[in-house]
């Protein structure tokens, strides 16, 4: 017997998603300026065990497939806390980071040579006030946070990307810096908010994920915060701190819950219902992923 965390071939389940994957992929119809503005999204992002989950990886490159392919996509990922402002390597083809450990060596040599970012560069430090200069890592690539997601997403590999790292925790400042990269939506970019709804690892036990239990905590959670996206109460969600019901389980830890506030920042409208495009749980947890 196996499972996406035990697999007989390691993702051999990424091999057969491409056999259908590519040939969408190459029909995808480019974003242009009569499409307008790019939604803004939050998915919940898998380690490597996603290429080893056939109808998740289907459902984000359905998800892809629904949008035009963007000229190119700004991702923050909660893999990279990091003070001042910075954004990785924009040059073509720039190492990836393999952000994790104790799996199988395929993972590790998975690849995703994306092209040349640096006018994204130049726009998003444009973008930003005197106040808050923007670092560019030169040697930094994407980590699993961006690039595993995203190779299922454009697994093409031609699609520009650069990631921005998360200066802070704070909701406030987060969707501030969201209102910050805002336009550039209207120019083809796309922005992503990568985390995961639910992050209680710790919490979780070998019986629990067996059995395919979901904690209380992670459905409590995931409870409250799907009623105040369909709400749009943002200020609700931004008080997680003080009113999120199974908060010290489900993040022990904030990083993956605080990209929300960056795609929350960076919507037109960030009081308006979301639309959730993936739900349900993977190991307990919550993969709740929206666009506005």
């Amino acid at each position: 017997m196996t499972s996406i965390f035990d697999p007989r071939v390691p993702a051999a389940a990424f091999d057969e998603f491409l056999v259908d994957a590519l040939p969408a992929a190459r029909e995808q119809r480019s974003w242009t300026e009569a499409d307008g503005a790019l939604p803004s999204l939050y998915l919940s992002h898998g380690a490597p065990p996603l290429f080893d989950d056939g109808p998740w990886m289907r459902d984000l490159h359905t998800w892809a497939l629904s949008m035009p392919k963007p000229k190119d996509v700004l991702i923050v990922s909660a893999h990279w806390e990091s003070a001042p402002l910075s954004i990785s390597s924009s040059a073509a083809q720039t190492p990836l980071v393999y952000d994790f450990g104790g799996f199988a060596r395929r993972y590790y040599e998975m690849t995703y040579a994306t092209p040349d970012a640096s006018a994204l560069a130049r726009r998003v430090a444009g973008a930003m006030p005197d106040s808050e200069p923007l670092h560019e890592h030169r040697d930094r690539g994407l980590d699993h946070g961006a690039w595993v997601p995203l190779k299922v997403m454009y697994p093409l590999g031609d699609v520009p990307v650069l990631q921005l790292s998360l200066p802070t925790h704070d909701p406030h400042r987060l969707l501030d810096l969201g209102r910050r990269i805002r336009e550039l939506r209207e120019e083809g970019t796309l922005v992503i908010g990568s985390g995961f709804m639910t992050h209680g690892l710790p919490f979780l036990t070998r019986e629990s994920i067996a059995s395919g239990q979901v904690p209380s905590w992670s459905r409590d959670f995931d409870d409250w915060a799907a009623e105040l996206l369909a709400a749009g109460d943002v200020e609700g969600l931004a008080r997680y701190a003080a009113d999120a019901p199974g908060l010290p389980y489900a993040h022990p830890t904030v990083e993956h819950l605080s990209p929300l506030f960056v795609t929350l920042g960076a919507a037109d409208e960030p009081e308006r219902p979301v639309t959730t495009t993936i739900d349900g749980y993977m190991m307990g947890l919550s993969r709740r992923s929206f666009q506005l």
